[in-house]
């Protein structure tokens, strides 16, 4: 049981740096802003809601809520994001309670918010079924449970699986990030706890790359699981030369007369009373 303890100390400790490195807050404003939007709106969220933001990197999600009339709390584990994003909120004017906070151990109690929410976050916990089970608790009988999820046949998802061989072996038990936006994966992490369950495809356009290997160099700067990669093949110039060209590839497949469509899952339930 120590070992396990350990173990798993060190997996979130290596989540905290790889999300970190570069600059997530970039990616977020510059890439995919209308996301957290889009969810705050298909989960209703309004005037009065207590809302929760899990893994709420720098708060594209939990400032629309804010802006929107809730009370927000955004927990993430990475408390450099929570910095980045309490002066981002600053800045639009809106107060946010900001909370370092394990999306698979939340320190919150059973029902205490009226609508639970993940953009592109939550996904990224190891252990799919600790972090589903978290969601649901938090959230109050009848309340709202939205996430937004990268599809594994999407960009992103792709873009994880391009970078998977370079990538070092992933700890015991952890699941894929992507296969959270897969539906049948996503009905059974909340199965028979949730109604109203809605599954929906959907796409962002992403049109600020003028050529693949702009969005090569961009993620290689920016996004912190690709810069990851790249730093656990630097003694290895073949390697990464090898990688440079799949990500570029990557991007070339993925583009059509400039413009990228990212396909994600947006996922409405509510928790059975």
């Amino acid at each position: 049981m120590i070992d396990e303890m350990e173990q798993d100390r060190a997996v979130k400790a290596g989540h905290r740096r790889m999300w970190a490195l570069g600059s997530y807050a970039t990616v977020a404003a510059e890439v995919i802003p209308e996301l957290g939007t889009a969810l705050v709106q298909a989960a209703g969220v309004g005037p009065g809601d207590r809302v929760l933001d899990v893994a709420a990197g720098t708060g594209n999600a939990a400032v629309p809520a804010a802006l929107a009339g809730a009370e927000v709390v955004a927990s993430d584990l990475t408390p450099e994001l929570l910095e980045i994003g309490r002066a981002l909120a600053a800045e639009r004017g809106v107060e946010l309670d900001w909370q370092e906070a394990d999306a698979e151990a939340l320190p919150y109690a059973d029902g205490e918010f009226d609508r639970v929410l993940s953009c592109v976050g939550v996904m990224f916990a190891p252990r799919h079924r600790a972090a589903a089970d978290e969601l649901v608790r938090v959230c109050r009988p009848g309340g709202t449970i939205g996430l937004v999820n990268w599809t594994p046949e999407g960009f992103i998802g792709q873009l994880f699986a391009t970078m998977r061989p370079y990538a070092p072996p992933p700890p015991p038990g952890a699941q894929p990030p992507p296969l959270w936006g897969d539906e049948e994966h996503v009905r059974a992490l909340l199965g028979d706890r949730v109604t109203d369950l809605v599954l929906r495809r959907e796409v962002v356009t992403v049109d600020r790359f003028a050529a693949p290997e702009d969005f090569r160099d961009y993620f290689k700067a920016h996004y912190g699981p690709t810069i990851a990669v790249y730093r656990a093949n630097a003694e290895d110039p073949e390697r990464v030369a090898a990688l440079d060209g799949d990500l570029a590839d990557l991007a070339r497949r993925h583009t059509e007369a400039g413009v990228m469509r990212w396909e994600y899952l947006l996922v409405t339930a509510r928790r059975r009373g």
